[in-house]
């Protein structure tokens, strides 16, 4: 069996971990581990955390099977990272981790692992999650919006704070009424912008186009659209066009810099006329 093949088996995945768990043992250990890793903490390795598991994004998004391969990998360092740092100062192991989310799944999957049934009731999974949170109390945070991190990527967060509300009930019944919204927004941001200048002028530009970008949040999870992925998207189409216009631009002997916006136009409208040509 080949080293890139779909499955090697049970065996192999947990001797391959625990490989792992042992060398960020090593890596950590006071005495003969590496001096950079041996200073780190959860607050200096958070940010690698976050940054791996966009990249794990992109590949999906790239379609690079093989980048997400090592990618997956990188993420999986990350949480045995932590793991390990959390059995240092005593709070918990990897086999903690692992046994709380397998725990996790089972309890919000009684269809499933249960006693009978063949598919989970509507609203189930939220119900569940909504006595984890009250079981957690202060601690976890017990209020509509327990349990969604402040520090979460913001269009991120605005989509599941607004899908919290929702599940109350509190959410617009169709598209019509977001567009109407988007419409509104729009507007006010507008009236902002031609506003006479003032001291808080900036501040309420800033204010309307927040409230803008939440109401596209909610249209995009109307339309079953997620904002991140979507502006994700729209930056790598952006990037694939600006590249294919900077080398148009010096196939003629040009440079943009050197450009009117009309000459750039053009180049632009070649780039997209090329992309709709390819999707053909």
């Amino acid at each position: 069996m080949t080293e890139n093949a779909p499955s090697d088996g049970d065996g192999r995945a947990a001797s391959e971990l625990e490989r792992l768990l042992d060398i960020m043992a090593r890596l950590r250990d006071p005495v003969h581990g590496c001096p950079w890793d041996r200073e780190q903490t959860f607050a200096t390795i958070a940010p690698y955390t976050v940054e791996e598991a966009y990249e794990v994004a992109d590949a999906i998004e790239r379609g690079a099977i093989g980048d997400l391969k090592d990618e997956l990998g990188d993420l999986l360092l990350q949480v045995v990272y932590h793991a390990r740092m959390a059995e240092e100062g005593g709070h918990f192991a990897f086999a903690g981790v692992a046994e709380a989310i397998c725990s996790k799944m089972i309890r919000r999957h009684p269809h499933v692992f249960g006693d009978g049934g063949t598919g989970a009731a509507p609203g189930q999974w939220e119900a569940i999650k909504q006595a984890e949170r009250e079981e957690k109390g202060a601690d976890g945070g017990s209020g509509l919006f327990g349990g969604i991190p402040a520090g979460l990527p913001p269009l991120l967060r605005s989509a599941k704070l607004q899908r919290r509300a929702r599940s109350t009930g509190f959410d617009w019944p169709s598209v019509e009424p977001i567009l109407d919204k988007v419409d509104e927004e729009l507007a006010e941001l507008r009236a902002e912008i031609a506003a006479p200048a003032g001291p808080a002028k900036h501040q309420r530009q800033f204010e309307e186009f927040g409230d803008l970008m939440f109401v596209l949040v909610n249209l995009g999870m109307r339309l079953g659209i997620d904002a991140e992925s979507a502006l994700r998207a729209a930056n790598s189409k952006f990037v694939r066009r600006m590249e294919a216009m900077e080398a148009g631009a010096k196939a003629s002997g040009r440079a943009l810099k050197d450009m009117t916006l009309d000459e750039m136009q053009v180049f632009w409208d070649r780039a997209k006329a090329a992309e709709r040509k390819a999707g053909e």
